[in-house]
């Protein structure tokens, strides 16, 4: 039986892996060739692989069909629908989802996630009529950052847009939007300004945690405890299952009604109830399809054990929704549990509870390791002595914070107790800060399959009970961990990196021995391109600290991320065109034009007009040579600038340039192109800015002059192995079937 569910969602999870999916065609042939394998019992398993399979690609391919055509990319629309889930507002913006649409317009996708700049209150359950500029799904590719277009994917979203403008048609039914309802009223409930954590523990909406709060749980690794989760779901279940079978015991139970059936239907209706509130993502999911089945277990007087639930709730959890293994939540909800059934089930004698909360933390934190590196997802060394505190924390809350708003209707009743239970919350983020101060989380080099591999087999080495001979091995093989295999830079060769940050600018360059960072991406309101893409990045690449930190100049799409990585990393020195634009905290030395150096053999110099008019001429431009390839980065400089380097002394002849100011009207003229005589140019630019970069005139020039164009708006991160003489390489030729082309 084990055999068979691991064989059916093995098939559920395998497209989750595949560059592209089967046709629809493919699927049904998979279908029925597993259909026919069912009759036979040797075959059984196989078959339902490729049921499992033939399922996941078909529900994978209609999500994939269901995303905006690319004939109306980048088009505004009026389209009428329906508001869902739980809009929430950052600053002016209201973030919100649409469903039910309708459009004299054909083609349009079942549902679309807009944002509204300066928008009303929405509430979900409305109906709206909006002009909106609709976008295909598209998100930023980099060596390590969040993949975008995989959680819409998964959400079943088939394009974003910005609103325009908007009318409301129609308000929300009275059972329509009572999530929403509910959430509003507990955000207005006092609670020493906790109240974006009890709505994040009740109905598991997270928008009223601030940026610092999610830093705290991310830095302690304590996120999964501050949204309802799978240990919220199992913890009311069994709190009223023990509740009526404590009636029972003591006599107080009706003895007209059988305590057990009632025990169990109690505990899953609650278990259930609680996960609408929460909405049901993975880990609700998983957990109510556990406490589903131990609970029809215990009803029959069966003794199941763990793994049997756990199977039938991954199988449940896929067979509902095939892509939710996109979602980096599904692999750490399932890996969790699984790691804690490895460590405590069929264990001999019984555990002091303190040892089983030391060990458990201990487990999980080993046990989750390697799927945090191979999600690149931040590791927290403090998450143990933070989820000790935290755990038994919460879990005594919640019950408290459900009661609190079961009894809202009471008036002040309900208020009080949310009071007292955003108390205890506003302590417990007291401790958590206090430790997330004293040791943040941290990012890992990005690590080969191979070492992913090590590791993995390490930790479930170490898993094993005491007295197991391979046991002491699983500390040799978690040595990637201390000593990772970085990919050394040749000497006299740089390898550069033109990173994809949107509308914006950041370049890497790496030496053997050093590294410079020539700006560091935008950062737009609560987004902070810096912390969240070039960070990361610069992390996965081995990059423990820069040597220098460029700024072509103070705008913000050029050194917005600027603080950021200060804040991040070592950086032994920052140049800047305009030092003085900057913050207090973000010293930097002047630009000086004819300043060089060489690293490793790769020669660096630097060149700025000294005759500049405005922020976009003072750009510090860097041209770099290794083993007689160079690459020119050139800022933001216009067209008067780019005259004022030709006739310089400079040499500004380059196999590759940046064309300045990412490819607009006022720059890279015929004369600048046909002076530095690339081969190849770099556009650094967001599809559809609102800028029109590159100029279609710049284009133009581009093709005439047989220059070949690197856009990271097309291609994604963009590496150049300078000193090679070879081609670029970008990444969004590494295919995933959710991926745009």
């Amino acid at each position: 039986m084990r055999i068979w569910m691991l064989a059916f969602a093995a098939g559920l999870v395998l497209p989750r892996f595949l560059p592209m999916l089967p046709g629809i065609w493919a699927c049904v042939v998979f279908a029925m060739v597993g259909v026919l394998m069912l009759m036979c019992r040797r075959t059984v398993a196989l078959g339902l692989f490729l049921l499992g399979l033939s399922w996941a690609c078909y529900q994978g391919q209609n999500a994939v069909d269901d995303r905006l055509p690319a004939s109306m990319d980048g088009r505004t629309f009026w389209i009428e629908g329906r508001v869902v889930g739980l809009p929430g507002a950052v600053g002016d913006v209201v973030r919100f989802e649409l469903v039910d649409i309708e459009s004299r317009h054909v083609g349009l996708p079942s549902k679309v996630r807009l944002s509204w700049y300066g928008g009303p209150q929405l509430r979900a359950g409305e109906r709206w009529r909006l002009a909106a500029r609709l976008k295909r799904p598209r998100g930023l590719v980099n060596p390590q950052s969040f993949d975008y277009e995989a959680w819409l994917l998964a959400r079943g979203i088939g394009a974003t847009g910005s609103v325009k403008a908007g009318g409301r048609l129609s308000a929300s039914a009275a059972t329509d939007g009572w999530r929403d309802r509910l959430r509003a009223r507990l955000m207005d409930v006092p609670a020493f300004d906790r109240q974006g954590a009890i709505a994040a523990l009740v109905v598991g909406d997270d928008s009223g945690l601030s940026r610092s709060d999610w830093q705290v749980l991310q830095d302690t690794g304590t996120v999964h405890l501050m949204v309802i989760s799978g240990q919220h779901i199992g913890m009311l279940a069994g709190l009223l299952y023990g509740l009526v079978a404590l009636l029972a015991r003591l006599g107080i139970w009706p003895r007209q009604w059988p305590w057990l059936p009632w025990a169990c239907g109690l505990a899953l209706a609650g278990a259930l109830f609680y996960g609408c509130l929460a909405g049901f993502d993975v880990p609700v999911r998983r957990a109510c399809f556990m406490v589903a089945v131990v609970l029809l277990w215990r009803l029959r007087f069966r003794h199941l054990g763990v793994w049997q639930p756990l199977l039938f709730a991954l199988n449940g959890v896929l067979l509902i929704d095939p892509l939710v293994t996109l979602q980096p939540g599904f692999w750490l909800s399932f890996g969790a549990v699984a790691v804690l059934a490895l460590v405590f089930a069929g264990r001999l004698g019984r555990w002091v509870w303190w040892k089983t909360l030391l060990r458990a933390q201990w487990a999980a934190t080993l046990g989750l390791l390697p799927l945090l590196l191979a999600l690149g997802l931040p590791v927290s060394a403090s998450s143990p002595l933070a989820n000790l505190i935290a755990v038994p924390w919460v879990s005594l809350t919640v019950p408290f914070a459900l009661l609190g708003t079961a009894l809202l209707p009471l008036g002040g009743v309900g208020e009080a107790i949310l009071w007292l239970v955003g108390g205890s919350l506003a302590l417990l983020f007291e401790l958590l800060s206090f430790i997330a101060a004293w040791r943040p989380a941290w990012l890992a080099v990005g690590l080969p399959s191979w070492a992913l591999l090590m590791i993995g087999m390490g930790a479930l080495l170490l898993l094993m009970p005491t007295g197991i001979p391979p046991r002491a091995l699983g500390l040799m093989l978690l040595l990637p961990l201390v000593f990772p295999p970085v990919t050394a830079v040749p000497e006299g060769r740089a390898q550069v990196w033109l990173l994809d940050v949107g509308q914006g600018l950041s370049v890497l360059v790496r030496t053997r021995e050093h590294a410079l960072l020539y700006d560091a991406g935008p950062r737009q309101g609560d987004f902070d391109t810096g912390e969240r893409v070039v960070f990361p990045s610069l992390r996965s690449l081995g990059v423990a600290r820069l040597d220098k930190l460029l700024l072509s100049h103070a705008d913000n799409d050029h050194s917005g991320g600027a603080q950021a990585i200060q804040r991040l990393m070592p950086v032994a020195k920052i140049i800047s065109g305009e030092p003085q634009r900057h913050a207090a905290d973000l010293p930097a030395e002047p630009c000086e034009s004819g300043l060089a150096w060489q690293w490793n053999d790769v020669r660096f110099s630097l060149w700025q007009w000294q005759a500049a008019r405005d922020s976009n001429q003072t750009s510090c431009v860097l041209l770099i040579e290794a083993n007689g390839e160079r690459v020119l980065l050139t800022g933001d400089i216009d067209e008067a600038a780019e005259q004022a380097l030709v006739r310089s002394r400079q040499d500004v002849q380059a196999q590759w340039l940046l064309l300045p100011h990412h490819g607009s009207r006022s720059s890279s003229s015929e004369s600048f192109l046909r002076a530095v005589g690339p081969t190849a140019a770099l556009i650094s630019r967001s599809l559809h800015n609102a800028f029109g970069h590159p100029h279609p005139s710049v284009s133009a020039r581009l093709l005439a002059l047989d220059i070949n164009a690197y856009d990271t708006a097309l291609h994604g991160a963009i590496r150049i192995d300078l000193g090679d003489f070879s081609a670029a390489e970008v990444m969004r030729t590494q295919r995933r079937f959710w991926r745009e082309k």
